[in-house]
């Protein structure tokens, strides 16, 4: 299944990623004694005795066949079970997996890792060719949209940096490479912001089952370990006599469950917004790898989603880009607060019927956003007219029934204004277009920036799929001429 979609903006990636550095052979040998051989929490003496007593076993079982078999009905010895005899004591079982002196895994005696492909003897020395191959199947065009999914399947956790090439009306997608995730990611937000320096670069925050959240470099293929880890659980060893789960440690700051949400601040850009079903919402501060806020302001245990005056995803969390400092959320307390970060204060709450399931600030008004729900309708809000009771019905500019079942993730078109697949001009819902992209259950869709009417969709299925919006005549029809429009990256405040 898919559970996030993100698109990269065009021309931030690097032209031909660099692969990472291989593990030295210290880094193998620590993960070997730390990791390969305590898998099952027994010492590794133990598992070597249990492995010496079975062994013995056997070779007992063996002799004694062979002994037994050994005498003919007249007690006298048989050739061709001598020679099973013969042949048990020449491999010597007794000893047979112990190894020659100075021979070890990863041992000293031969050689298993190589500095660089060029010493290794085992590669064809003559490969320019291939080497041009590959650096032109390596290469990400400027002109190349990127798309992030996040995916699993048969208990593989993937980041996926997928590649969708236009040309003449044609159109194919292909995975450049592949991010492998320690945990069921469930949320995700593209930055640029290189973590400790500032320097811009291509990077994206992963949120997961686990309470960490973890910023990966799209910029370098075979990493096998994130660039930056905040929060998550402390390395120390649980104490003894705790239970399984009992006695954990987190780290300073970290949330204490799954990370559902997760916003980059395009204008603070240090700065990332988190959300956790433990009840909380957290702003990161990516350049001092530090936590620097942390609410309290929902009161159920909820799957958190924010958002600002932007768009959003299904268990996404985006800023605003005319007002940095607001901060939506919405919860499984069936409410929406509007927090200012300046203050740290709610300055705003609404109350829905049913669960939340995903906000969005529509880009063209910046006072409006809407709220898609798990009883699967959509309404659509005012931050100016919040409710004084926040358990009373809160007034909504429309409401419409989007969906039979829940519905999870919203998205509006950043150049044509009132789309989403529904035009909501005059504050009167109408389905322009609508299509049924066999994806099974749809958790994530997304609009791209770049290319404002192809949408990515991701579901159940597992597929990425990318539907141009412009293929449907009602679209055309309605909104054609925002079709070569492009995004204003600096937007003035107002209205």
């Amino acid at each position: 299944m898919i559970s996030a979609i993100s698109w990269v903006p065009k021309g931030v990636s690097k032209y031909v990623p660099e692969v990472a550095e291989l593990p030295s052979k210290e880094e193998i040998e620590d993960i070997v004694k730390g990791d390969l051989f305590d898998r099952s929490g027994e010492s590794e003496d133990e598992e070597e005795m249990d492995e010496d007593t079975e062994k013995g076993d056997e070779v007992s079982q063996a002799h004694a066949a062979a002994n037994a078999l050994n005498k003919d009905q007249d007690g006298q010895s048989s050739v061709v079970v001598q020679d099973i005899s013969d042949g048990l004591r020449e491999l010597d079982m007794d000893h047979y997996d112990e190894e020659d002196e100075g021979i070890e895994i990863f041992g000293k005696a031969v050689d298993l890792y190589y500095p660089s492909n060029d010493m290794d003897p085992y590669l064809k020395k003559d490969k320019e060719d291939d080497d041009d191959e590959a650096i032109e199947d390596m290469t990400i065009q400027p002109t190349d949209a990127v798309i992030l999914c996040a995916r699993n399947e048969d208990e593989l956790n993937l980041l996926e940096v997928c590649i969708f090439e236009e040309a003449d009306g044609d159109s194919n997608m292909y995975i450049h490479h592949d991010i492998i995730l320690p945990a069921f990611p469930l949320s995700m937000a593209w930055l640029d912001c290189r973590p400790k320096s500032g320097e811009k670069g291509n990077f994206v925050a992963i949120g997961s089952m686990d309470p960490a959240i973890e910023v990966w470099d799209l910029d370098l293929i075979d990493e096998v370990q994130p660039l930056l880890v905040l929060g998550g659980v402390s390395t120390k060893k649980r104490e003894k006599g705790k239970g399984k789960g009992k006695g954990k440690k987190f780290k300073k700051g970290s949330h204490r469950d799954s990370v559902l949400g997760l916003a980059w601040n395009k204008e603070v850009r240090n700065v990332i917004a988190s959300a956790s079903a433990d009840n909380t919402v957290k702003i990161w501060d990516v350049v001092q790898e530090k936590c620097a806020v942390t609410l309290e302001h929902h009161t159920d245990k909820a799957s958190y989603y924010l958002c600002a005056i932007y768009m959003l995803q299904v268990q996404t969390v985006a800023w605003s880009r005319h007002s940095p400092e607001l901060l939506l959320s919405g919860s499984f307390d069936k409410s929406v607060a509007l927090m200012d970060m300046k203050s740290s204060n709610e300055s705003g709450r609404w109350s829905v019927d049913a669960d939340v399931e995903s906000i969005a600030w529509d880009p063209h008004n910046e006072h409006a956003f809407v709220v898609s729900l798990e009883n699967g309708m959509v309404q659509c809000f005012d931050k100016r007219l919040a409710s004084s009771n926040s358990t009373s019905a809160s007034k909504t500019i429309f409401t419409l029934h989007a969906h039979e079942k829940a519905v999870s993730s919203v998205s509006f078109c950043p150049v044509a204004p009132n789309i989403k697949l529904w035009d909501i001009s005059n504050n009167q819902p109408t389905c322009v277009a609508s299509q049924n992209p066999k994806a099974g259950k749809i958790f994530s869709i997304s609009f791209s920036q770049d290319n404002p009417f192809l949408l990515a969709i991701g579901g159940l299925k597992g597929k990425l799929q990318v539907w141009d919006t412009l293929s449907e005549q009602g679209i055309v029809n309605r909104f054609g001429m925002y079709n070569n429009r492009k995004l204003d990256p600096n937007p003035k405040s107002g209205p």
